[in-house]
């Protein structure tokens, strides 16, 4: 698929495989836009074919432009912070980085300006890019790894659904005390609140719910390595499942582990999704940077 950015416009040449599609149809059916945002990019006009102002449903023809104003301007909503960042992918409608253990993904106070998101506003600066910096997903402020951003809120809503439908393909590495008794397994059990204690979660019957896959990778007495997939994305499901079999992580202290690392030996290795806007499949790879054993 042809596309080219110019200034704040968005240029698609519109595919053999797309002739007699419509306005309507490529943001309602291909890209499954919200009706709020499809509603609000007809009525600033957002959306032209060729440089004109079209019905949006009139049928539109192989190599005709598809022209929409994606990337306007906007103050950060985070403010910028210099510091080192990986990144894994970017292009103008989202980026990839591997996020560092000891940071949190984003703020959780006005005053925080030490996170994950505002390296990623630094950089976006640095590029000349004014854009907000929109996270998909998160990781625990101790857990490393492969992280998605959008950059304008097209691309958000669209990775937000690729996400829910599990398209969003995430493989952790973690460390575990023990030998597992089987080389793979899946862990079904819902996930809530611990009433007695703030930031634990635990296996609940009226929790949330929550499946972990599992495989082996190699042990290595008296820990085992596992590769990771999960279903849904609850807060700490890794580190609760594994500490539920008996199998908790190496420097996991609020799950049983002990205190082996100065943190839980838990990596998202790999991310792998079709690109909002394209649906190219992109794949990222993101190596462990502190010795956790991974």
């Amino acid at each position: 698929m042809k596309t080219r950015k110019i200034g704040e416009r968005f240029d698609l040449v519109i595919p053999n495989d797309w002739k007699n599609v419509t306005i309507e149809t490529i943001l309602r059916k291909h890209w499954q836009a919200p009706k709020k945002l499809v509603h609000s990019m007809r009525m600033d006009g957002d959306v032209k074919v060729n440089g004109e102002l079209i019905s949006w449903t009139s049928p539109l023809s192989q190599g005709d432009i598809l022209q929409i104003r994606l990337f306007k301007e906007v103050e950060y909503d985070v403010p910028p912070t210099y510091g080192e960042l990986d990144v894994l992918f970017e292009d103008e409608h989202l980026i990839v980085v591997n996020k560092p253990a000891g940071i949190d993904t984003h703020p959780n106070t006005p005053d925080e300006t030490d996170t994950l998101a505002n390296l990623v506003a630094f950089h976006h600066q640095a590029n000349g890019e004014r854009c907000r910096v929109l996270h998909i997903h998160r990781l625990d402020r101790d857990t490393s790894g492969a992280i998605i951003f959008a950059k304008h809120p097209l691309s958000k809503a669209i990775l937000d659904r690729l996400l829910a439908e599990r398209q969003i393909k995430r493989t952790y590495h973690a460390l575990v005390h023990g030998r597992l008794k089987q080389k793979k397994g899946t862990i079904s059990e819902p996930i809530g609140r611990d009433r007695h204690h703030n930031t634990r979660r635990r296996v609940s019957p009226s929790g949330q719910d929550a499946v972990t896959h599992y495989k082996v990778m190699e042990v290595r007495n008296p820990y085992t390595l596992i590769e990771v997939q999960l279903d849904t994305g609850r807060t700490h499901q890794i580190r609760v499942h594994m500490s539920h079999i008996g199998h908790p992580l190496a420097g996991d202290t609020l799950y049983g582990g002990k205190p082996v690392f100065t943190r839980q030996a838990l990596h998202a290795a790999q991310i792998s999704f079709p690109h909002p806007l394209t649906g190219e499949r992109i794949e990222c790879k993101a190596e462990c940077h502190d010795d956790i054993g991974l």
